[in-house]
């Protein structure tokens, strides 16, 4: 073949014909009536999806009560830091030289709260994961061995397979009404629990000390109720979210605040991501021909005891509840069955009267920012 005619195909190089690895680098057209290679070829299907992926850098911190340890990426720089607000500003410091794009941290019984904010002070983007997730991933990986470093290097290479997402922080007044909640529900159950041993005691001494304890506890209560109270009202959307969940009738002033303060994705969501959420999700279970039996796992356990109790008083006066628990029954569902259903078909019902709600706060703002 001439040079002219090498031309007027498209040939470079004088005439020879390329060799695919040449296709794939270049990114050339190539008529493929003049190429011998077959059509579903390793090179061809090289040249035609070959893409450029970048990918985020991730720094894995592992916390303890006195330490942090940090990994940037699965196999990058990594050090420790001491596990307090110095330490903190320096593992930020570190994260910023080496061009971190997210900070992924595990939820460790609470000491992640000042890493994590103070991080996201600093301009950090940061994650928190399930440690349990986490600890699966790496021995699927085939690490059995477990130590800090090892940890923090996990953890990077767990958000950046998993390509998780920031966790945005809790505004000042979601935190103070989930401490509100939660000092709540401590002080309930210490008076449960210090009802029940009251049964027991004949002592005349003991017994004064029982009524003198659980006299402080109730003051208590009552106060802790009257401030959250307080506090749903000062804000506007909690206020119509209070009023839409209690339109559901034995739906009351602890379900209201335990839902807000522990769900407040609650009318974010989709049904089934909320249920998955709160551990109302009944989870597949198939191989093959065999069908396993749903079950539900995880979740927020404060949100789903609540909504076992309130569910099963909430079928006595709702005529759809009521219904559909005689159906369930009648069908020969186990009792167990039955109640986490009433518990799902209510955390439905309530994620659908928040999303109303938001939807109709959020219109008037869409309407005004499309008239002017």
């Amino acid at each position: 073949m001439s040079l002219r005619g090498a031309e007027g195909l498209g040939l470079p190089h004088g005439g020879r014909r390329p060799s695919p690895l040449w296709h794939a680098t270049a990114g050339e057209p190539w008529d493929r009536r003049h190429c011998h290679a077959r059509p579903h070829s390793r090179w061809i299907s090289i040249a035609r999806t070959r893409q450029v992926t970048v990918a985020q850098v991730i720094c894995g911190v592992d916390i303890s009560s006195i330490s942090l340890e940090a990994c940037v990426g699965p196999d990058g720089p990594r050090r420790s830091f001491p596990n307090h607000p110095e330490g903190i500003a320096a593992l930020a410091w570190f994260c910023q030289e080496q061009g971190v794009e997210l900070v992924a941290l595990e939820a460790t019984g609470g000491y992640e709260k000042q890493p994590f904010a103070l991080l996201w002070a600093q301009g950090l983007p940061v994650a928190v994961l399930n440690p349990r997730a986490v600890r699966r991933f790496a021995e699927g990986m085939g690490l059995l061995e477990k130590t800090d470093r090892l940890d923090a290097q996990m953890i990077a290479w767990f958000a950046l397979a998993k390509r998780v997402r920031p966790c945005l922080p809790a505004t000042a007044q979601q935190q103070r009404l989930q401490a509100l909640v939660t000092r709540l529900r401590q002080l309930t159950d210490l008076q449960t629990a210090q009802r029940n041993q009251r049964r027991l005691v004949t002592e005349p001494a003991v017994l004064a000390a029982f009524e003198q304890l659980l006299v402080l506890v109730t003051l208590q209560i009552r106060s802790l109720e009257s401030t959250i109270v307080q506090l749903i009202a000062s804000d506007p959307l909690w206020q119509q979210l209070d009023q839409a969940f209690r339109s559901i009738k034995e739906v009351a002033d602890r379900t209201v605040a335990r839902l807000m303060a522990e769900m407040p994705e609650i009318g974010t969501l989709s049904n089934k991501a909320i249920s998955k959420l709160a551990g109302l999700a009944p989870l597949a279970q198939d191989s093959g021909k065999h069908q396993g039996k749903r079950a539900v796992r995880g979740g927020r356990t404060g949100v789903r005891a609540i909504l076992f109790v309130v569910a099963g008083v909430v079928r006595r006066y709702d005529p759809d509840f009521s219904a559909f628990y005689e159906r369930l029954s009648q069908a020969g569902k186990p009792k167990k069955v039955i109640r986490v259903a009433l518990a799902h078909k209510l955390l439905v019902r309530l994620n659908a009267k928040a999303r109303e709600v938001r939807q109709q706060l959020v219109s008037p703002e869409v309407c005004v920012a499309a008239a002017t």
